[in-house]
């Protein structure tokens, strides 16, 4: 097998120049999977000295010397040089090599190659060299293929977790991102053993081995990640990327794909510039891939309890916090966002999982109940927290429309991401709804049906709301009093005229003239169920359509 970074010795002796010469493996047939770094072909007696290791020495004999001490010490150094074979052209200076040639070679545990015929040494350098230059360029194409997937993972919103995964199924083995005193931001298991170690028990063995300096033990592969500096420049190391030799060995291309991606996750680093913040991007990153089913239930349980999220045996409680002005949100105010909701659920004794994305303007939360009798209580609690952070962090300004807090239906973690998914979806569809302390999604799905509708056929669904409530609404623009707040009012209170006006403030005979007209606007009959379904389903969804 083709080593990464060269070719094997046995690859060598395959190609056309060598084996012409018709080679013949003396001692050593069991090192052939040597990487040849170089071709290097002399006569010099010293020739060892101009050697860096990895060589494929090619030579006639004749600086090998005649008395065997010479000959063996020949041998002994090229060993200790480290070069990859040995291989000699029988010619004039030797018919045969010599036994003590070959036996200092066999001890030396060194590749010893005779050949049979004259071969032109530079067509072998010029054949071994382009193989060499062809494999590093195949590595390279490797490397900038995980820095193409990574890159577009990012422009697609996975997020650190997503670069994470691709380098970690690149490699076959787990990958961590810590920060530069050590500390875990996030890990990937990309092994494909059917029972592979636990990502956390991996990571906590590796802190078992950790030396003085705080650095990964050997057989770790780590490569810094910079921070942006203030004009430009590398800046400091903010993070590290740490491999692990777990289900096989690291290799240097895989050295090579994790540099590229450390550049893509410096890009991250530069945008969220503090650690604090990229942990709850992190967080937020696996919150929404579990959400959109890119992480196995049980992945998910391993993936959270690294990220410190222990919640139990109880059911898991997702909410999500929508905020309208993130785009336009002060440095760092996100994770000021995050510490501020931390702060406040630890008074609660609730476990939580809490992320920020802030791209979509989305903070989402995993929270683990003792039962599902706490939902209301802990939505309380969860609600004026997100609130408080918000306002704290500078997310949620005066004039400016509240944040919109969902919560979703708890249940255990096969049931996390539709659940994730659904009071993320469920808080987009709340955006114009009357502002309360929190949104319970088991009471919008009509909101967010209506929502789906509009993302898909945003014209289909105005034309529908055109046709239900178009000439009343046509009719508030130019007259008064407006009729579309009596038909809301009335909606709401099913039918019931009493309620209805006593809601707002008429008396009957004013209400029954609006009805009146109302209904000779639309041509239709406000006592027909079917018409009011329409009418309902028409002001709940014009907020879309306006």
């Amino acid at each position: 097998m083709e080593e990464q970074g060269g070719i094997t010795v046995r690859r060598a002796l395959e190609l056309p120049a060598l084996r012409g010469g018709l080679p013949e493996v003396v001692t050593g047939a069991e090192q052939l999977h040597r990487t040849v770094r170089w071709v290097h072909a002399g006569e010099a007696p010293n020739i060892a000295s101009l050697l860096k290791g990895g060589e494929l020495l090619l030579t006639t004999g004749l600086a090998i010397g005649t008395r065997p001490a010479e000959q063996r010490t020949f041998v002994r150094r090229l060993a200790e040089r480290g070069i990859a074979a040995l291989v000699v052209e029988l010619g004039p200076r030797f018919t045969r090599l010599p036994v003590p040639l070959v036996e200092a070679a066999r001890a030396a545990g060194l590749a010893l190659v005779q050949l049979h015929r004259e071969v032109p040494f530079v067509a072998v350098t010029e054949e071994v060299h382009t193989e060499i230059v062809n494999g590093h360029y195949a590595l390279l194409r490797q490397a900038e293929e995980v820095h193409r997937q990574c890159t577009g993972a990012l422009l697609s919103g996975g997020g650190i977790p997503r670069v994470l995964r691709i380098l970690s199924g690149f490699a076959a083995n787990p990958v961590f991102l810590e920060t530069a005193d050590g500390q875990l931001l996030y890990a990937a298991d990309g092994g494909s053993a059917p029972a592979r170690p636990d990502p956390l028990q991996v990571w906590e063995g590796l802190r078992g081995q950790r030396g003085p300096a705080d650095r990964p033990p050997a057989g770790s592969l780590v490569v810094d990640v910079p921070g942006g500096a203030a004009e430009g420049g590398t800046g400091p190391v903010r993070a590290r990327l740490v491999l692990t030799a777990v289900s096989g060995e690291l290799l240097p291309v895989h050295r090579m794909a994790a540099e590229r991606a450390a550049g893509v996750l410096a890009v991250v680093l530069m945008q969220a510039r503090q650690e604090e913040e990229l942990v709850a991007r992190g967080r937020g990153d696996f919150l929404t891939d579990l959400a959109e089913g890119r992480v196995a239930e049980g992945d998910a349980r391993a993936q959270a309890r690294v990220l410190g999220f222990r919640p139990g045996d109880g059911p898991l409680l997702p909410v999500v916090m929508r905020v309208t002005a993130a785009e336009h949100s002060p440095a760092g105010s996100w994770a000021l966002l995050a510490r501020a909701v931390v702060e406040e659920l630890a008074a609660v004794g609730v476990p939580a999982l809490v992320g920020v994305r802030p791209v979509e303007g989305r903070v989402p939360l995993l929270l683990g109940l003792r039962a599902e009798d706490e939902r209301t209580a802990v939505a309380d609690r969860v609600a004026a927290a997100l609130r408080t952070g918000a306002e704290r962090a500078g997310l949620a300004k005066a004039g400016g429309q509240a944040p919109i807090v969902v919560v979703g239906v708890a249940g255990g973690w096969a049931s996390a991401s539709a659940g994730l998914r659904h009071a993320a979806e469920t808080a987009a569809a709340a955006q114009g709804l009357p502002p309360c302390a929190w949104h319970d999604a088991r009471r919008l799905d009509i909101d967010l049906l209506l929502w789906r509708l509009h993302r898909h056929d945003e014209e289909g669904l105005a034309a529908f709301v055109e046709r239900a409530i178009g000439p009343v609404r046509a009719h508030d623009a130019a007259s008064r009093p407006p009729l579309l707040p009596t038909l809301e009012a009335y909606l709401a209170h099913a039918g019931r005229k009493a309620e209805t006006a006593r809601a707002l403030h008429l008396n009957r005979q004013t209400l029954y003239n609006r009805l009146a007209r109302i209904t000779e606007l639309l041509g239709t009959d406000l006592d027909d169920p079917q018409a009011v379904l329409a009418l309902s389903l028409a002001l709940r969804a014009r907020r879309h359509t306006s």
